[in-house]
């Protein structure tokens, strides 16, 4: 088959800056939306960040409907839930206030909402579902993060854990991109660190990963254009948008945890999630998130500190990073010099580099920062053991949107290696 010869870059709206969230009912009243569905979580819906978001609405009588039952990691079920309370409220226009879990269940309400499939999977990305584009356009949607870690207020992408299957998939079309995404470095003030630490990994990887993903121009060509995927593999203008999230990392990360005062610390990782969600939603993420999947999904009894979900949860930076190390010394070897150059960027001294260290110069500096900010020493530290390896891979597999994008091919051996190595670190 014909190798693809062109990228696509799809713009993502934000605006910066401390304050912001109050803009937002000015912004619905100046495009003439009346009704609005707000989503948010049961914890976020008491603090500060949702109440200035209504009380910016009813300064411009917008009426909203308040919807506070996101789960953490979403299902299909939650997903079904939220999609539900859309069709009933007859909205124009769609508010979430809360981290990536919030914000990709405000797509999937708008989408499904606004055009009903027949079936559930049928915008579900393959093998899992039909991967069937978005039909049309979608109606406003504004995006207001309150974790700095999924950049999903710059994305298209929605992901969520297909029960049945105990994996996570997703949906990811270019129309589900938020309309504006509002970046209010007030917003995370409220962040336990340990989120804190969980979602600032998250941007971490999103920025290698998109850094190190395969090139646009060794996927398959598409049919038409509008089948061209969101996640199209590593070009010069993602490029561009991950390395400054690496290096705004390099600076801000540590401080943001460790100090939850340090508000220039917060906003700048604010910041930098959002510049590693345009490198990463116009380039993809490759092996560490495949392979996070299966781990968030088959979870037994981990609870991360510092979440208040009532059921076993490995939050999604924790089960990406877990895995990072062992995934990036497999791919290095494909393409030393960018994984050289990511490790550069986040500020390690490669002038002596060879490039047979480069796995090894970015995974052991991935595991100091699992060390300093205190994630699980590997998986064996969260429940799983060796016997779960084929399980894992197994779960791994489908997720072809993203492990088909890692620049070393990768196959069912190859994955439990890999999933081996991820048991231990230190």
């Amino acid at each position: 088959m014909e190798n693809d010869y062109a990228f696509e870059i799809a713009a993502s709206n934000i605006r910066f800056g401390p304050g912001t969230t109050r803009e937002i009912g000015m912004d619905l009243a100046e495009m003439g939306i009346k009704r609005v569905m707000v989503l948010t979580d049961a914890a976020l819906c008491r603090l500060p960040p949702v109440a200035v978001a209504l009380e910016s609405l009813a300064s411009r009588k917008i009426e909203y409907a308040l919807f506070d039952r996101v789960r953490v990691e979403p299902t299909d079920a939650s997903f079904q839930e939220a999609i539900a309370f859309a069709k009933a409220g007859a909205f124009d226009g769609f508010v979430a206030v809360g981290g990536g879990s919030t914000m990709d269940t405000a797509k999937a309400a708008n989408l499904y909402s606004t055009y009903p499939p027949g079936d559930f999977l049928d915008y579900v990305n393959p093998p899992i579902g039909k991967g069937r584009p978005v039909p049309g356009p979608l109606k406003p949607l504004f995006a207001v993060p309150t974790t700095a870690g999924t950049g999903s207020e710059t994305t298209g992408v929605a992901i969520f854990d297909l029960e049945r299957m105990h994996a996570k998939t997703g949906i990811a079309h270019r129309r589900l991109k938020p309309t504006l995404g509002i970046i209010d470095p007030e917003n995370t003030r409220t962040l336990p660190p340990q989120a804190a630490a969980s979602t600032g990994l998250d941007v971490l990887t999103h920025a290698i990963e998109s850094y190190t993903a395969a090139p646009f121009n060794t996927r398959p060509r598409p049919e038409s254009p509008i089948m061209r995927p969101a996640y199209q593999g590593s070009n010069p203008v993602s490029d561009l948008w991950s390395l400054q999230a690496m290096r705004m990392i390099a600076k801000h990360l540590i401080r943001a945890v460790e100090n939850p005062g340090d508000d220039e610390a917060r906003g700048q990782m604010l910041l930098a999630a959002a510049y590693a969600g345009v490198g990463f939603g116009n380039a993809g993420v490759t092996l560490p998130h495949g392979m996070s999947y299966p781990v968030s999904g088959m979870v037994r009894n981990y609870r991360a500190a510092g979440y208040p979900a009532g059921h076993p949860l490995v939050p999604h930076g924790i089960a990406v990073v877990l895995n990072a190390p062992a995934a990036f010394r497999f791919t290095a070897p494909a393409c030393p010099g960018r994984h050289l150059q990511a490790a550069e960027a986040l500020g390690a001294d490669v002038s002596r580099a060879k490039p047979e260290d480069a796995g090894r110069i970015l995974s052991d500096l991935v595991i100091g920062y699992m060390r300093r900010l205190g994630i699980p020493n590997g998986l064996g530290a969260i429940g799983y053991t060796r016997e779960d390896i084929p399980k894992l891979v197994e779960g791994t597999l489908p997720q072809h949107r993203v492990i088909k994008l890692s620049p070393r091919p990768v196959g069912a051996e190859d994955l439990a290696r890999v999933f081996e190595d991820a048991m231990k670190y230190w």
